[in-house]
């Protein structure tokens, strides 16, 4: 029988362009949640900058995360713009990093700077979790080729503005509904850039029926954290 999954979905101070400060901030992050699975936002690296440089899997600068995995078993799944270039998440264990999913549906002027991807999954322990970004969540077809793909969970990264709070929400009980599906969303706290000097925090968690199981503040470096069953 499968086993139950602890997952915590964190929001990070995050400094413009910072990797090096950003993954330290992250590897506290993947400490304190103390979760098989610690989503993080949209290019939570980087700050939402879309003149960021790509991250590699195999930059230095992940290190502190990577041994932040390795000592708590942790998958963290972080974001960044990565190699292509696309805005992506990069899955790190104790083991190093790879990129796991690129963006699809881009938004507004990301289009100019990235190049869509494709869906994807992800298996962790037994659980299939789909992977989205932000704009992805909006789009009900990208919820749903990619449960066309078998998941468990559905499991995004996101930016929304302070105004935006309830979005996360709305469109985590839409896929629930759907799909009846786990449902994850971290949400960028704190100013970030591409004009968001106020984010909307909140970052929750939703269980396959649509209810509320966690929610965070609206401050950085909040987490929580739920375990999906079934």
């Amino acid at each position: 029988m499968r086993q139950p999954l602890s997952i915590a979905v964190a929001q990070p101070r995050c400094a413009a362009h910072e990797v090096a400060a950003n993954a330290v901030a992250h590897a506290e992050a993947v400490r304190a949640a103390d979760a098989r699975v610690v989503v993080f936002p949209e290019m939570s690296l980087t700050g939402y900058e879309l003149d960021a440089a790509p991250v590699s899997p195999e930059d230095e600068r992940l290190a502190p995360i990577v041994a932040a995995c390795a000592g708590t078993g942790a998958l963290a799944l972080v974001g960044a713009p990565v190699p292509g270039p696309h805005i992506g998440i990069l899955a790190v264990t104790g083991d190093g990093a790879r990129v796991a999913y690129r963006k699809v549906h881009l938004h507004g002027d990301e289009g100019v700077h990235f190049v869509p991807g494709e869906h994807a999954v992800i298996d962790v322990d037994g659980w299939r979790l789909g992977l989205a970004i932000c704009r992805d969540t909006g789009i009900p077809e990208h919820a749903a080729r990619t449960a066309a793909l078998g998941i468990d969970g559905y499991v995004s990264g996101v930016v929304h503005g302070e105004d935006e709070a309830g979005v996360h929400g709305e469109r985590a009980r839409r896929v629930a509904a759907d799909h009846g599906v786990w449902v994850a969303t971290a949400a960028f706290a704190g100013p970030t850039g591409g004009g968001f000097a106020r984010t909307s925090g909140r970052s929750g968690l939703w269980s396959a029926g649509g209810e509320l199981i966690a929610e965070a503040g609206t401050a950085p470096d909040d987490h929580v954290r739920a375990v999906f069953r079934g």
